[in-house]
């Protein structure tokens, strides 16, 4: 009996971590919809074909945000998913607006909530200049920390607000992940900007954060070595010290780091090989490329509203990002 209560703890812990009952639960759903269909595919062979998608992280593909926001993975999953499928635009040097990135996320995700798009969008602009154009590597990163930490980062602005204005932060009602997604986190401008709080009280806030959110939560030890040294801290700046910090990245591991975020080797190897078989099947049966005759130029396609830029991407600042471009 003993031994029975000795093994219950880690099988439950390993259940949470892995979220096996959260992945059956829809794969039992998605055969059920299917109905005759799903008999005649066989139920061995769609469970296989289903984890493997999950293992592929195809799995959340034009699903539903509650789906795509229940597990680590599947968050992971849509964050390399939704930077595979968009890494053009920052390799053409194209800037959008916020509005026009959640279109982007939409297309994966047609519920996506615009809500979270704008606290993304507030890591990298002011909060009074959300018309202005970001960078897709700016954006990605931003949203990455937003996303992925979504009810972390709503409780600790809770806290932040506490503690700005001189309460316990102990006393703070964490939001669960339902009453995160609807809860509007208040801009940088109206945190305290200028004066911040006491970032030392403030990490022992977020230490004990951690503690409540041990599956989703930044590493505490990355969030230490990030804020240690600093003695006054905005929510801003956490929100930008978190999306720029590269342990932090490795930690998530669904993006490469921000100097390689738009090099896709074995893409751009396909992409080679794809022009090449275009050369060769040019008109007349050439293997090149006719020369352009003097005067004439072969149309291409125009950058996105016509915004381009001569470097590709920003150190991260919002220098890069400012209306000035526009």
């Amino acid at each position: 009996m003993g031994s029975e209560r000795h093994h219950a703890h880690p099988a439950a812990e390993y259940l949470a971590q892995t979220h096996v009952l959260t992945y059956m639960e829809d794969a039992i759903s998605q055969m059920l919809e299917m109905g005759e269909e799903a008999s005649q595919y066989g139920a061995a062979k769609f469970f296989q074909d289903y984890f493997r998608s999950v293992r592929l992280g195809t799995h959340i593909l034009f699903r539903e945000y509650g789906f795509i926001q229940a597990t680590p993975h599947n968050r992971a999953s849509f964050l390399r998913i939704f930077w595979q499928c968009f890494r053009p635009i920052g390799r053409n040097g194209d800037l959008l607006t916020v509005t026009e990135y959640h279109s982007l996320l939409q297309l994966l995700c047609p519920d996506f909530p615009i809500d979270l798009t704008h606290k993304a969008a507030r890591i990298v602009l002011m909060e009074d200049a959300m018309d202005c154009l970001m960078s897709f590597s700016d954006f990605l990163f931003a949203f990455q920390i937003q996303f992925y930490y979504s009810e972390f980062l709503d409780s600790a602005a809770a806290v932040y607000h506490d503690l700005l204005s001189g309460k316990n932060p102990n006393t703070v009602i964490v939001p669960t992940s339902s009453s995160g997604q609807s809860r509007q986190r208040p801009g940088p401008s109206d945190t305290g900007t200028q004066e911040g709080v006491e970032a030392p009280l403030f990490l022992h806030s977020l230490e004990s954060l951690c503690e409540r959110y041990k599956h989703s939560r930044p590493p505490p030890a990355l969030i230490k070595e990030a804020l240690g040294s600093v003695q006054r801290l905005t929510f801003y700046g956490l929100l930008m010290t978190l999306s720029k910090h590269p342990g932090i990245n490795k930690a998530i591991g669904a993006l490469p780091d921000k100097a390689h975020v738009l090099v896709d080797t074995s893409m751009d190897q396909e992409l080679e090989i794809l022009v090449s078989h275009m050369s060769v099947a040019a008109p007349g049966g050439t293997t090149s490329l006719p020369a352009r005759e003097p005067g004439h130029t072969v149309p291409t396609r125009r950058p996105l509203h016509h915004r381009r830029r001569a470097d590709l991407e920003s150190d991260g600042s919002t220098e890069d990002t400012d209306s000035s471009e526009n």
